[in-house]
């Protein structure tokens, strides 16, 4: 993998740039759709390419694991041939799932033993066995094991928490350089910055995962319900530390106006199920700004979705029959949707690196997030 900068702003901390991988080019700063189960929920591979413009998809250790597992992924030959995604792909570890399954997991540094939430089976997931895990799976980015603490958090629970996280990534490196990718496509291993929102431990947490002096390095647990200055102040004590010329992935984090803002900040890469789980609540995000569309004021207006998305559906079909669909709760529109929802992500970021290259991106993004965290 190669990560080039090509533009940074001069007002912000904000860069563009091009990250290198086997399966093509991703150009940050970049949203990442979210396919939790090998599928981003209620469209086609080929829609997230036209219109939505994705360069870069997520799967998910821990539901890929349990479903359809390990071993008919391997037989099918990794996650890619599975679904017939030719991109590159990321896989989270794991470690943000087992955090929600509070009641069901215990955490030691042997790593977290838990039952899964279809049949209570028991599982132990460790750093070893999570690589092993992706490796099979066959992603292009796999992320190291850690612990995602709650917020709030106790300080000496998040110091724990810290260093456990950080033993257990010494344990993915090792067990990582030991074996070798399945599929004939190159694999990089992330490290995640943990800490919870105490910033002398996100300092310590950033300073262990720089000198580890892997290809590209994560920012985790945030987004769990803190407040928003406590996340971008995290984040911009983490991004001061982590070595500027490497990618940064900020993980989890998915309104518009938190990427803006990171993106402000020095953040390269972003997921969320966000766009596409509102979606299929009818929250409609726009250039204008926030559709609810089951919202009465709806049903009679006939302009368009979004009439300056890149998504044709989204040009074509009204906001009257967008609204018609999820009252009478048809498919098609949570599928107009997520595709209006995710196309809007896609050409945020794509913006957002054009405006850096032009050196405005501090101004337009102060206009744009006003915009896009507005109520309609």
């Amino acid at each position: 993998m190669k990560f080039e900068i090509k533009h940074r702003d001069t007002a912000t901390s904000a860069r563009s740039g091009v990250l290198f991988t086997s399966r093509g080019e991703i150009h940050t700063p970049i949203f990442m759709p979210v396919g939790t189960q090998g599928t981003v929920k209620g469209i086609h591979q080929h829609e997230l390419i036209s219109p939505i413009g994705a360069e870069i998809i997520l799967g998910n250790t821990y539901h890929l694991y349990l479903r359809p597992g390990t071993h008919i992924l391997q037989k099918m030959g990794g996650l890619h041939q599975f679904i017939g995604w030719e991109k590159p792909m990321l896989t989270d570890s794991g470690g943000y799932q087992v955090y929600s399954l509070h009641g069901m997991r215990k955490i030691t540094e042997e790593g977290v033993k838990f039952r899964s939430h279809i049949d209570g089976s028991k599982h132990l997931f460790s750093p070893e066995s999570v690589i092993d895990i992706q490796r099979c799976i066959g992603a292009d980015i796999i992320m190291a094991f850690d612990e995602c603490t709650p917020y709030p958090c106790d300080k000496n629970y998040a110091r724990n928490s810290m260093h456990i996280t950080h033993k257990w990534l010494l344990r993915c490196i090792q067990q990582f350089n030991a074996g070798q990718p399945l599929y004939g496509h190159e694999q990089v291993l992330v490290p995640i910055v943990q800490g919870s929102t105490f910033s002398d431990l996100r300092t310590d947490s950033a300073k262990f995962i720089a000198d580890t002096d892997m290809e590209m390095n994560a920012i985790g647990g945030l987004s769990v319900g803190e407040p928003h200055e406590d996340m971008y102040a995290m984040t911009e004590k983490v991004c001061e530390i982590l070595p500027w010329h490497k990618p940064r992935y900020l993980m989890g984090v998915g309104l518009p106006e938190n990427i803006l803002e990171s993106i402000a900040l020095g953040i390269d890469m972003f997921d969320c199920v966000l766009p596409s789980r509102n979606a299929r609540h009818g929250i409609i995000y726009t250039r204008e700004g926030i559709i609810n569309i089951k919202n009465a004021k709806w049903q009679d207006d006939a302009s368009p979705i979004d009439k300056d998305s890149n998504a044709p559906t989204s040009r074509l079909h009204s906001r009257a029959y967008l609204r018609h669909l999820f009252k009478v709760e048809e498919l098609l529109g949570a599928q107009l949707a997520t595709i209006q929802n995710l196309s809007f992500f896609l050409w945020l970021v794509k913006t957002a690196r054009e405006q850096i290259a032009l050196g405005t991106f501090g101004s337009w993004k102060n206009e744009m997030v006003k915009k896009v965290s507005a109520r309609l």
